[in-house]
């Protein structure tokens, strides 16, 4: 192969990739970006997020982040109660519909009623469902289409943006 067409090749693979790559962030920012210009009934300034979380929840609340799979002590809490956004406290899930996905994340068939917000998520080359808490606007995590009946759904969590509430005995 001649040096001329080589070359051609290369510039045309690297322009493809950009392409990939700019059409999986899209091209008006990160989508905290588009998150933040939303209107949550709890908001903070991202000095008091940070004073406000640990650096892991901060990490995956307020910056999508995604927690190490099987490390979240909430994926073998088996009590029941409710997992609470650790951003805000706004009840998310019941205990009712958690399931083990074997996935390493905590995992739930539904959320509680309007208690979490879904949009298209097409970052890193692919299209998902990312689910957030509807009070604060924080990043939980991603919902699939292959749970468990009687919803199908697998809302795959990360465990660092929840908290636990048992119910009292």
């Amino acid at each position: 192969m001649d040096s001329n067409r080589r070359r051609l090749l290369l510039a045309g693979g690297a322009a493809g990739f950009a392409l990939a790559f700019i059409g999986s962030r899209g091209l008006g920012g990160s989508r905290a970006e588009a998150a933040a210009t939303e209107t949550f009934t709890v908001t903070h300034t991202d000095a008091e997020w940070r004073k406000l979380l640990t650096p892991n929840q901060y990490a995956v609340l307020r910056q999508e982040g995604t927690e190490r799979a099987f490390t979240s002590p909430l994926n073998d809490e088996h009590r029941d109660g409710v997992f609470a956004c650790a951003g805000c406290t706004q009840d998310l899930f019941s205990s009712k519909t958690k399931f083990d996905s074997g996935t390493g994340w905590p995992s739930f068939w539904r959320p509680l009623d309007k208690a979490v917000l879904e949009r298209t998520d097409s970052s890193f080359g692919m299209t998902r469902t990312e689910v957030r808490c509807s009070r604060c606007g924080g990043h939980l995590g991603h919902v699939f289409n292959d749970g468990p009946a009687p919803t199908g759904l697998r809302y795959c969590m990360n465990g660092v943006a929840m908290t636990f509430k048992p119910v009292a005995a």
